[in-house]
């Protein structure tokens, strides 16, 4: 049963040892999956913190703003993990790998170059869970529209693979699976999501969305989450590790949408 069940994980995870000296993450389903998962699981870890170690009622201002908590360093190694995954992925054209690598890029300089402090000074005590403070210098509003271009971008870029490089297939449309025209579908929704988030933070940035109401939703914070969610299933869904083929689907032709 043991040797089943390890069979089994080993297999889902692609861990393979009949190849001696190869390394464990060399498939790209691998790295897509893991893509998808790091993705999907950074909303949710950061909100459940929020609750129970922030003892607040709602999540802080944006994802990006994590980076002055407790969870600065789950936000800063999450992000960093799909920043290098990105980097090293390959894709089957080389427009996956300059798309993905500049889009890892991207999310390294959201890294590196933080957003605007929590609190306007430091050691707040009305915002204790505030433990980070970066001292005010002339390079401090280049440093916050940096990290909105690319945070923006890194968004974009990925809504773009997810739109028009994973709905590509050797095959005409007619030809394609039942599984490859779902998993299309819920591609472009993935990346109309991604981009539709981007609108309503660009409307609140530009104050068309009133501020009382776009604050009082936390509405940068959950359009964020939206787009990293809709980003991290399609990189799940496109790691086959949901919506697969059907099996018999496989055997009728020679490889896969």
């Amino acid at each position: 049963m043991q040797n089943q069940l390890e069979q089994k994980v080993n297999t889902i995870i692609n861990l393979d040892y009949t190849e001696d000296d190869k390394i464990w993450l060399k498939s790209s389903k691998t790295l897509r999956k893991l893509i998808g998962i790091s993705g999907m699981l950074l909303p949710i870890i950061l909100i459940a913190i929020t609750f129970l170690f922030f003892d607040l009622a709602r999540p802080i201002e944006s994802i990006s703003h994590y980076y002055y908590t407790r969870a600065g360093s789950v936000f800063t190694v999450i992000l960093s993990m799909i920043a290098i995954f990105l980097i090293v992925y390959s894709g089957k054209k080389s427009i996956d790998f300059y798309i993905s690598t500049i889009a890892g890029i991207c999310a390294l300089f959201v890294v590196f170059f933080p957003t605007g402090n929590l609190s306007s000074i430091c050691c707040d005590t009305l915002k204790a869970y505030s433990v980070t403070y970066i001292e005010g210098n002339a390079s401090a509003g280049f440093r916050e529209d940096f990290h909105l271009v690319s945070a923006g971008l890194f968004l974009l870029l990925l809504a773009y693979m997810s739109f028009f490089l994973f709905t590509k297939s050797n095959k005409s449309p007619e030809l394609q699976g039942r599984k490859k025209r779902l998993r299309n579908k819920i591609y472009k929704g993935c990346a109309i999501l991604i981009v539709a988030s981007l609108i309503v933070i660009g409307l609140g940035f530009l104050k068309v969305i009133p501020a009382h109401v776009y604050n009082a939703n936390q509405l940068t914070f959950w359009m964020e989450t939206l787009a990293v969610e809709s980003f991290g299933f399609a990189w799940l869904i496109k790691g086959e590790g949901l919506f697969k083929d059907d099996t018999e689907y496989l055997v009728a032709n020679e490889s896969p949408d």
